[in-house]
């Protein structure tokens, strides 16, 4: 577990200058630090009280709860539509193909349904998104930093969106440019996330053909 924990961390901390900067610059118009100071002041308390909870149960939902915060982000913006269920009208963003795979949606349950018994209505699920994911590469011994809060939860979620938004497992590296591009990403930012290869997406990874990607990361941090 410890070692989980400790390879865990290494993914986390690559990724923080994007939660950090790119996730900021696709959805950052509004926010601001303290928004909630006066309407719920103990929303991010109770926020890291409900993570910290689940990751000692299982360290893995650290890198889930990320994930799931990049995938909501690259969308609709960082706007919790990737929450979202399946409507009348078709599957949701969490019925997309790359996005099968993402875990986490009970522990946003659980912060959303404790910070709601303490503040109700005023926390959107989209800042809980958000705080999750700082949360989650704090409690991993990655760095902490403010959010910057206040955004609003969208109500529109459409599987078809996923393929023309997010990159693919076979993108070369001019579509992974572009793609990073049309969401206000830089380079820098696509190196950091080139890095990421968390225990959560293992099995989509295999399911993939990255068996032999897997097995060098392997062979360089063997579990023991």
């Amino acid at each position: 577990m410890a070692v989980q924990k400790r390879v865990v961390s290494i993914f986390l901390i690559q990724l923080v200058l994007l939660a950090v900067s790119g996730f900021n610059r696709v959805n950052g118009a509004g926010l601001r630090t303290g928004y909630y100071d006066e309407s719920c002041p103990d929303a991010e308390t109770i926020a890291l009280k409900t993570i910290r909870k689940a990751i000692s149960k299982d360290v893995t939902l650290a890198a889930a709860l990320l994930r799931l915060h990049f995938h909501d982000c690259f969308v609709r913006g960082c706007e919790a539509s990737v929450l979202l269920n399946a409507t009348k009208e078709g599957g949701a963003e969490k019925d997309g193909f790359l996005n099968l795979s993402l875990r986490g949606f009970d522990v946003i349950d659980d912060v959303k349904s404790a910070i709601e018994k303490s503040c109700p209505g005023v926390v959107s699920c989209a800042d809980i998104l958000a705080l999750a994911a700082r949360d989650a590469v704090q409690l991993t011994g990655g760095l902490f930093w403010k959010v910057e809060t206040g955004r609003r939860d969208g109500r529109i979620s459409l599987s078809k969106e996923i393929d023309a938004n997010l990159p693919f497992s076979n993108f070369n590296i001019t579509q992974l440019k572009q793609n990073f591009a049309s969401k206000g990403l830089t380079k820098k930012d696509l190196v950091v996330l080139s890095g990421k290869i968390s225990y959560d997406n293992l099995p989509l990874l295999q399911e993939l053909k990255y068996v032999k990607r897997l097995q060098i990361f392997n062979m360089l941090n063997p579990l023991k």
